[in-house]
């Protein structure tokens, strides 16, 4: 199966790129490098959702297992911890 081409943005929507991937691609390989390449902060957790299915994807997946498809929209999302004083 050839790549094809999916959006990637960031969840406040200041970052866009348009990306040709393999569909046997990590979805963790992404993640990393989109945080490479806009020089995201590193102390944070990432997850990726798939705007077109609502779905959040799971990074140890491949785009294919994830069941992304050709168009895509990706968001990467950092991931909220909820944390008590101390």
């Amino acid at each position: 199966m050839s790549g094809y081409n999916l959006i990637i943005r960031t969840a406040d929507r200041t970052r866009k790129a348009e990306i040709s991937v393999s569909p046997e691609q990590r979805i963790s390989e992404i993640i990393q490098a989109a945080i490479d390449n806009w020089k995201l902060p590193t102390d944070v957790e990432y997850t990726i959702v798939n705007t077109s299915s609502g779905k959040r994807l799971d990074d140890t997946k491949t785009l294919s297992q994830a069941e992304v498809s050709a168009g895509d929209t990706l968001e990467i999302q950092p991931v909220l911890v909820a944390g008590g004083i101390g």
